[in-house]
């Protein structure tokens, strides 16, 4: 169904047939019941699919021109409109086709190449109590680590969201940063053990040295700085 609503304002829209990286931004008004303002800034829409077409008014049925497509990227929001990057189907031309060394490890915990079990490392909980808006106390915490791991919020203002933890001491919680919203307590929660990629908690914590996907024996570039007596 096509609603009448105030339209978007695009840039250039450019169509080529190379493989460089297509990119473009829309501009428009928060006018949507489907896309409200809070969820712009919490980052409910980034990644988003879009699609962006033209067609016949007098004759909808027809065949529509798609003149972009892509996901959403960096939302900003000012004065009650919008703008948004558009980054198109060859923006993944710019990721990294090969991993580069690194002293620690590339794979990400509990995932195929991590070889853990991840079923021991997500506990279930409930928010206890409220010291600051990015520090909170919950009910459970899982046995492994919990700094660098992750919060996935169940319930409350911001439910379908994640946080980052920065560290644990006990079952007291400091964010990396505040969520969007406030923290309220009763508020249901996933809490997911975390790893700091280091070689020394591969082994202490985690038992899974063979499984180690970094090089913290290899010299990095700070090699050729040294000198006797450094």
């Amino acid at each position: 169904m096509y609603r009448a609503t105030p339209g978007i304002v695009p840039s250039a829209i450019h169509q080529k047939s190379g493989m460089g990286v297509d990119t473009m931004e829309v501009t428009g008004a928060l006018s949507s019941e489907a896309v409200r303002e809070d969820d712009l800034i919490a980052g409910r829409w980034d990644g988003a699919q879009l699609l962006l077409f033209a067609i016949d008014w007098s004759a909808p049925e027809g065949e529509a021109l798609v003149m972009a497509r892509g996901e959403l990227g960096e939302v900003a929001i000012k004065q009650g409109s919008f703008t948004v990057e558009l980054r198109g189907p060859t923006s993944i031309l710019e990721r990294p086709v090969v991993e580069l060394t690194s002293p620690e490890c590339r794979a990400a915990l509990g995932d195929r190449r991590c070889g853990v079990d991840p079923a021991g490392l997500t506990v279930l909980a409930q928010v206890s109590g409220v010291s600051a808006h990015d520090v909170f106390t919950v009910t459970a915490v899982p046995s492994k680590p919990l700094a660098y791991g992750r919060v996935r919020w169940m319930s409350g203002a911001n439910t379908g969201l994640e946080s980052a933890v920065l560290a644990a001491n006990g079952g007291q919680i400091t964010l990396r940063e505040p969520p969007p919203f406030a923290v309220a307590t009763g508020a249901r929660l996933e809490l997911i053990a975390g790893c700091d990629k280091r070689l020394a908690t591969c082994r202490f914590a985690y038992g899974n040295v063979a499984n180690f996907r970094g090089e913290p024996h290899l010299p990095g570039n700070d090699l050729l700085t040294r000198y006797p007596g450094a």
